[in-house]
């Protein structure tokens, strides 16, 4: 069989095939000894007893002044010796290697040098271990590049931070500071926010009318974001405004359509539904006109223990139409009575893991077993309900009136 043919070296002279085996022992050496990574061998106990030119160039030791003389873990930081003789060396003894550990080696100058290391055991033909095997990777480009994302991460994160600030600021402007109560009534309110990047569209008041009257309002406007929360703050203030010009509860409601349904053609177009009450003292306590469009009906909790919705069926959405159809209704309050009200995104709550709705009847069951009760107690209980469901899709507003059982609001003037 002929001999292969010569293959051409550095300087195009042939190479005969019998002098591979001492070129490749050569390479082999300079591989290891030049690597562009750091390799190092130890002894049992640590002790170094092998390191390649690339691990002492990046270290700034001379050969002489490591091997057989330190340890591997001499040239850690005190953290690091501290995770090697915790974690590290129990694993090599249970497993025999351990891959891609972050680290920091000290250097002669007493610099760090962030790495990644990965330990092997070198086992004898009785499987008993001879030495520690260890490849060392310089990991400062990486370490630069994970701070560089710790830091953005940290920017992005005081960023969001600041714009929570901001939405939960705005949506606070939507409503009222504060909720003054009527004579001999109790008031409470409370807004659950869905999600902290966006502000949504409901809202709620309670104020006093001429003639010692009072009226009151709770509404939810479609979608999330700037054009809801505009057209919260445009709603809240034409009911406030026509209230006060307007004694009847189903007029208000068509002030407030023909502002909205004005802006119908524009893109941020936004309608809502709304329920909006006016309170009359009597003598027997108090009568309430509600006037409704679209929105779920409040619940009258009784001071006898029943519970009573107060639905105005057939009203429509506020300012989708050019004519809506808007219902009413009157009933009466006695004291210890509390009328609740509240957004559809109760409604549409997920108590469980599961795709089932909370819905009305589970909120009328609810209210009957809170029945009887107050303002803020009503409140404080809706409030842990919400803090009991698994989901929370959508914004909800809640507010309470109750009639103290103290005195009766004293008769108009």
């Amino acid at each position: 069989m002929s001999e292969p043919p010569p293959r051409l070296g550095p300087r195009c002279e042939p190479v005969r095939a019998s002098a591979f085996p001492a070129m490749l022992e050569d390479d082999i050496d300079d591989l290891y000894d030049t690597a562009p990574c750091g390799n190092l061998s130890m002894l049992l106990d640590g002790t170094i007893a092998k390191i390649n030119t690339t691990l002492l160039g990046w270290l700034g030791y001379s050969r002489d002044e490591l091997v057989g003389h330190r340890r591997f873990t001499d040239l850690l930081t005190v953290g690091g010796r501290l995770y090697h003789e915790t974690h590290i060396a129990p694993l090599l003894r249970m497993q025999g290697e351990v891959n891609g550990i972050a680290l920091d080696l000290k250097g002669k100058d007493g610099s760090r040098l962030p790495v990644l290391v990965t330990f092997s055991v070198k086992t004898g033909a009785d499987g008993q271990p001879l030495l520690i095997r260890t490849t060392v990777f310089d990991a400062r480009e990486r370490r630069a590049y994970e701070q560089e994302l710790l830091h953005a991460r940290r920017e992005a994160e005081a960023e969001r931070e600041r714009l929570r600030g901001l939405i939960a600021g705005l949506q606070r402007s939507l409503l009222p500071d504060d909720l003054p109560a009527p004579p001999h009534m109790r008031a409470a309110a409370y807004y659950h926010m869905a999600s902290a990047d966006r502000i949504g569209g409901d809202f709620y008041d309670l104020f006093p009318l001429a003639g010692n009257r009072w009226g009151f309002f709770l509404g939810d406007v479609c979608g999330k974001g700037l054009a809801a929360a505009a057209t919260s703050s445009a709603a809240r203030y034409t009911l406030r405004t026509a209230s006060a010009y307007e004694p009847d509860p189903a007029a208000v409601l068509t002030h407030l359509n023909d502002v909205l349904y004005q802006g119908y053609q524009s893109p941020s177009h936004r309608h809502c539904t709304v329920i909006l009450g006016t309170l009359t003292p009597t003598a027997a306590g108090c009568s309430i006109t509600i006037a409704g469009g679209g929105h779920p009906a409040p619940m009258l909790l009784r001071a006898d223990g029943t519970a009573e919705w107060q639905p105005t069926t057939g009203g429509t959405l506020i300012g989708g139409l050019r004519d809506p159809r808007i219902a009413t209704r009157t009933f009466t309050m006695a004291p210890g009575d509390t009328l609740i009200l509240y957004s559809d995104g109760l409604l549409e709550a997920r108590p469980g893991r599961g795709g089932d709705r909370y819905g009305e009847d589970a909120l009328q069951a609810f209210l009957t077993r809170s029945a009887p009760t107050t303002a803020s107690a009503g409140i404080e209980a809706l409030t842990g309900l919400l803090g009991s469901f698994e989901r929370l899709d959508d914004d909800v507003a809640l507010m309470a009136l109750s009639l103290t059982s103290a005195g009766q609001v004293p008769a108009a003037t």
